[in-house]
């Protein structure tokens, strides 16, 4: 039997083989007549199994219970993951691989200087295996779950406050027993049941995220920023998956993930803000949403104690997430979804630039990075099982064919000047217009932020980034073309 993420083997399984030899038995000595089994079938350790295993598994819940980190249980996080991870097969990177990995991101990285203003953001490239993927995007998952893990571990708790009878009405006997006995102690109780919540969101997140990890490319693949800060990375097995059955060479494919990483990376150290933007995003969105009580009430009963795997069977799917329908949540959905359409429009720019004349098959690479995203990709169906949000860049195409009328129209360097702040970035309203943002809007007047720029110690900027760019009180691109949005023509 594999191990199990809480410890636990299947309800009144015992080691393997210990049914089966009672059954055998029977077969040769009492199965004429004998008596039935009083143990339930549980084999010769009766209906709790080997003690040795059974004080095992009390041990480790034991330990998962001191969990005092946050709503998550993070710990019960990665180890489900990586789990996860192991059970589907995850070798190390070997030695050749990780060269043809860290070469392929280098050389991406020199095409982009001629694709971008923005120079490199990538101080390290590395090759990861699927599990090494899990750890080093941990830290950004606990950002982004814990406002709706907070919410699930709350409404647990507050299950016990009104009618503490109820929630055992509705859990296994043994369990309802066990409520019952130390129902004068509801304090302590109400502090269990959150860590018990904090396991069962653990559990889940590890599970989602396990399952994210067999589909990735990359530490950007989701269009958020998961891995640390200028270290750029490919999975080499999430590679080799994207390119089968494309007929296109591994090599170009690996470099066209390549340049789609390296991309990520220049625009997010040259965008210091979009980091936060991005992120921020997502949380608001999920602290606007509540959790369904009466579906938690329901899905209490199918908890086994002994059966961990029923844990994400009955928090599976969103539907146990609610959103608010308000205008805060709303101007945080479409706020997140018009940021990654301009984030993932930008790369899709710059990378057919960069790759034109240097990869044959850039075309049919493109078209299959479309298609993934456009049937949901890994990103969505993560999202959707925890915070319950269905992340989809759905207008990518739009906000590429702004970008690609801002360089024709401007070159990279007017392109790129919009970046300088939120206000100059196109809304979701100009992705039904691109052409008239590309020629200018005269309702937006930025003479405010120029005025702001000018008045800070070094003029708004360092001065790499005014001889490239131009700085707003310069009009950006050469020939005094300020940034869209300025009202230039």
């Amino acid at each position: 039997m594999a191990d199990r993420p809480f410890g636990f083997g299947p309800p009144g399984g015992g080691r393997p083989g210990s049914g089966s030899s009672g059954s055998g038995s029977g077969s040769s000595g009492s199965g004429s007549g004998g008596p039935p089994d009083e143990t339930g079938g549980a084999g010769a350790f009766g209906p709790l199994g080997d003690p040795q295993q059974f004080a095992d598994a009390l041990r480790q819940f034991a330990d998962l219970m001191s969990w005092r980190g946050g709503p998550v249980n993070w710990d019960l996080a990665k180890n489900v993951a990586r789990h996860a991870v192991a059970a589907e097969g995850d070798p190390s990177v070997l030695d050749v691989d990780r060269h043809k990995i860290v070469d392929a991101l280098r050389l991406a990285d020199l095409w982009l200087d001629e694709a971008t203003v923005f120079s490199t953001g990538v101080r390290i490239a590395q090759a990861w295996s699927r599990s090494e993927w899990v750890e080093a995007t941990l830290p950004v998952w606990s950002k982004l779950c814990d406002p709706i893990a907070d919410r699930v571990v709350d409404a647990m708790g507050g299950m016990l406050t009104d009618d503490p009878a109820e929630l055992g009405a509705g859990l296994p006997p043994e369990m309802s027993e066990a409520l019952k006995a130390i129902s004068g102690g509801l304090a302590g109780l109400g502090g269990m049941i959150r860590s018990i919540g904090g396991m069962m969101v653990g559990s889940q997140t590890g599970t989602a995220v396990g399952a994210l990890a067999q589909e990735v490319v990359s530490s950007t693949d989701v269009g958020l920023p998961l891995g640390p800060e200028g270290t750029a990375a490919l999975l080499p097995a999430g590679v080799a998956a994207f390119g089968e059955g494309l007929s296109v060479e591994p090599d170009q494919v690996r470099l066209y993930l390549a340049l789609r990483e390296a991309a990520h990376h220049r625009l997010f150290a040259h965008v210091p803000w979009l980091r936060a933007h991005l992120l921020g995003a997502v949380e608001d969105y999920a602290r606007g949403i509540t959790v369904d009580a009466s579906r938690l009430r329901d899905a209490m009963p199918q908890i086994d104690p002994a059966n961990p795997e029923a844990i994400q069977e009955a928090l599976s799917g969103a539907a146990l997430f609610k959103p608010e329908d308000t205008p805060q949540q709303k101007a945080a959905l479409t706020r997140l979804e018009t940021a990654l359409a301009l984030v993932e429009g930008w790369v899709d720019t710059v990378v057919d630039a960069a790759a034109s004349g240097r990869l044959p098959q850039a075309a049919a690479l493109a078209e299959a990075v479309r298609r993934r995203r456009a049937t949901g990709g890994p990103a969505e169906h993560t999202f959707a099982a925890l915070v319950g949000l269905e992340l989809r860049p759905r207008r990518s195409r739009e906000a590429a064919a702004i970008w690609r009328g801002l360089t024709e129209a401007r070159g990279a360097d007017g392109r790129d000047a919009v970046w300088a702040h939120p206000d100059l970035l196109p809304t979701a309203e100009d992705f039904d217009d691109p052409a008239g943002f590309v020629s200018g809007r005269n309702e937006l007047d930025v003479s405010e932020l120029e005025a702001g720029a000018a008045g800070m110690p070094d003029g708004g900027g360092t001065a790499d980034t005014e001889g490239e760019h131009g700085g707003p009180g310069e009009g950006g691109a050469p020939g005094g073309d300020g940034p869209p949005g300025n009202g230039a023509k």
